[in-house]
């Protein structure tokens, strides 16, 4: 798996150095911070947990937490099995312009909890579906955008999320 991760950086690093090259209204930076946090796990993990005392909602919320937890399990196994620092610890890499949880980039927890999230609310949730669906690929664009993780992590968060939703929801449906 490190060697393709390996490969990856360098055109992971031409993306990052062409963003990084531009620059954006203040208002856009503000934006993307803010939009991060909708894959942080403070939201995450406490969305699925406000849904479990209600009667009809139990079965959802039971849902997105075994989504979330499943992808969370696999993404932090990598982390510590692929070890891939993230852009700006690199010499030379881009300055960040968000907030780092910790020093490893691939994949990106905030991209596969957002989209562990997403995916059963398009399948179960009812009309919150596409909102959550769109809201979790702008979280994927934020993590690139704010220099805190590069594409190619974000793409492998969002495939474990959506792996760890089917899961959940094969289980619970």
């Amino acid at each position: 798996m490190r060697p393709i991760v390996e490969r990856l950086g360098a055109l992971d690093q031409a993306w990052l150095a062409r963003l990084a090259a531009r620059r954006a209204p203040g208002w856009v930076d503000r934006s993307f911070r803010l939009v991060t946090y909708a894959g942080g796990a403070t939201l995450t993990a406490s969305l699925p947990i406000l849904l479990l005392p209600w009667r009809p909602s139990r079965t959802f919320g039971a849902t997105l937490l075994l989504a979330n937890a499943t992808s969370h399990a696999c993404v932090q196994l990598l982390k510590r099995t692929v070890v891939r620092r993230r852009p700006h610890l690199l010499p030379g890499g881009p300055l960040a312009l968000g907030a780092i949880p910790d020093a490893f980039s691939f994949p990106s927890g905030h991209a596969a909890a957002a989209m562990a999230v997403a995916l059963p609310c398009l399948v179960v949730g009812g009309a919150v579906g596409l909102p959550a669906l769109l809201l979790a690929f702008i979280v994927g664009a934020s993590r690139v955008y704010l220099r805190v993780h590069y594409p190619s992590d974000v793409v492998a968060g969002q495939v474990l999320g959506a792996a760890g939703a089917v899961l959940a929801v094969s289980i619970m449906y």
